[in-house]
């Protein structure tokens, strides 16, 4: 019920394929967003204090993960395509050097954020209780940050093989035991001594450890035929540059977003205070959830539009995207009407004892992010559908446009110039949402129509000649 063949994906339904190849993708997004939201469920039993500082941490770490993207994006690309012209050593090949790559570039990044953890988030927030707090968090996590990044480049190319079932495995090992720790090491259960923040950021570093193990585990057994074989090992600089190519774009895109939610949660801090961030925390994390399927479905389709380029496809990978778009759209709008009905639920259930003012612009920002919604799921397939193709750099310059063009200079005039506060960081995050999807698919449509998937596809094949 749950597989896919190599077949299916480039001869089969387009709908079936993109359903099943993301269902276990979307799992997979809702473990990793459960291990963040568990974080904070029981963070939140600590203060609201504590909620700002994990909250103020995340997009460091979102930004520092861009090299995980890198490794995670470049594997997956190159492993779709390889498969799709049926160059099974070529996909093994560039599995080997995604895991090798992605080891060196996260012990190198994690060792310096480790190393200035205090000073990273002294710059971010100006409350001296949260900024330790979150250092505390971040330097903790970041210790765990080379086997964070090697699990996602074995992920990527089980995925880019059409093996999405295996990243949802990895995932779920990471979150059980991320779930099992949290309570003993935030709050002291049984013989641990409570160590709070510290705590929920040893869980994490833990269970991030325990995915890497079973995604090494998986490798080496040949899981579909997808294995380290003696032919694939070699440290070939044109194979790393192939992988650095398309992925350093997308990790680019992931630094551009990454550094202005940095920015603005250092905006949050200045004019709404520990309530503000801890609203925008909530707002994050719900709407994380809310994302989850067109995570997914943006995952299968960069594998589907790979996998139908290297068969020589290129029309029938533009049609995945089209889909893909449309289904996500709708989805996110269903989740959205859900939120808008019980925002009050949500915010509690995070942080129970929120203050009255917290409460309120929680709510607020829930309910402002919901029109944005279908736009979020739109702007997912059109990125993925550059990506399947190779045109990383497309989704880098939507996302640079998007967020220092439209989001940052809109939260920044209104919340300063107009002092309109945190509300106008609010509605600058749903504008750029619209803006960016609205551009994106104007753009793929006007690309498509003028050959670029033909071209893509060409390349592929000229590359496997």
């Amino acid at each position: 019920m749950f597989d896919v063949s190599r077949d299916e994906i480039t001869d089969g339904s387009l709908v079936r394929a993109l359903l099943v190849l993301a269902a276990p993708l979307v799992v997979q997004n809702l473990v990793q967003v459960v291990q963040n939201v568990v974080d904070t469920f029981w963070v939140g039993r600590l203060g609201e204090d504590a909620v700002a500082a994990v909250g103020a941490s995340i997009p460091v770490m979102a930004l520092v993960f861009s090299a995980t993207i890198v490794t995670f994006t470049g594997t997956q690309v190159l492993v779709s395509q390889r498969i799709g012209a049926d160059d099974l050593t070529g996909g093994r090949r560039a599995a080997f050097h995604g895991l090798t790559l992605a080891l060196a570039v996260g012990g190198a990044v994690g060792a310096g954020v480790v190393a200035g953890a205090d000073r990273i988030m002294a710059l971010v927030l100006s409350g001296p209780d949260v900024t330790a707090q979150a250092a505390v968090y971040l330097g903790t996590v970041m210790l765990a940050l080379p086997f964070m990044a090697a699990s996602d480049a074995i992920e990527g190319g089980f995925v880019g093989w059409g093996d999405s079932r295996a990243a949802l495995y990895v995932n779920v090992t990471a979150v059980v035991v991320n779930l099992g720790l949290d309570p003993f090491l935030i709050l002291g259960w049984g013989p641990f001594a409570a160590m709070g923040v510290r705590g929920a950021a040893i869980a994490t570093a833990v269970g991030y450890t325990a995915g890497f193990a079973l995604a090494l585990g998986l490798l080496v057994s040949g899981r579909d035929g997808y294995t380290i074989t003696r032919e694939s090992i070699g440290f070939d600089p044109a194979e790393y540059r192939e992988i650095l190519d398309v992925g350093l774009p997308r990790g680019g895109q992931q630094i551009a977003s990454q550094s202005v939610r940095v920015v603005i949660v250092g905006l949050v801090s200045v004019v709404g205070g520990a309530a503000g961030v801890a609203a925008y925390t909530v707002g994050a994390r719900v709407a994380s959830v809310a994302f989850i399927p067109a995570q997914g479905l943006s995952g299968a389709a960069q594998s589907v539009v790979g996998q139908n380029l290297g068969a020589d496809q290129p029309l029938r990978a533009r049609r995945a995207t089209w889909v893909g778009a449309a289904i996500a759209a709708v989805g996110l709008t269903a989740m959205g009407a859900v939120q808008w009905a019980i925002p009050e639920l949500l915010v509690t259930l995070f942080v129970p004892d929120v203050s009255a003012r917290g409460l309120a612009l929680s709510v607020e920002y829930l309910q402002i992010l919901v029109f944005g919604y279908w736009a979020i799921g739109a702007t997912y397939m059109f990125n993925a559908g550059f990506n399947g193709a190779r045109r990383t750099k497309v989704s880098m310059v939507a996302g640079l446009l998007q967020y220092w063009a439209v989001r940052l200079p809109i939260a920044a005039v209104g919340a300063v110039w107009f002092d309109y506060g945190v509300h106008a960081v609010f509605w600058a995050v749903t504008l750029s949402n619209v803006a960016a999807a609205v551009g994106a698919g104007l753009y793929y449509y006007y690309t498509t129509n003028n050959g670029m998937l033909r071209r893509a596809a060409d390349r592929v094949g000229a590359s496997a000649d």
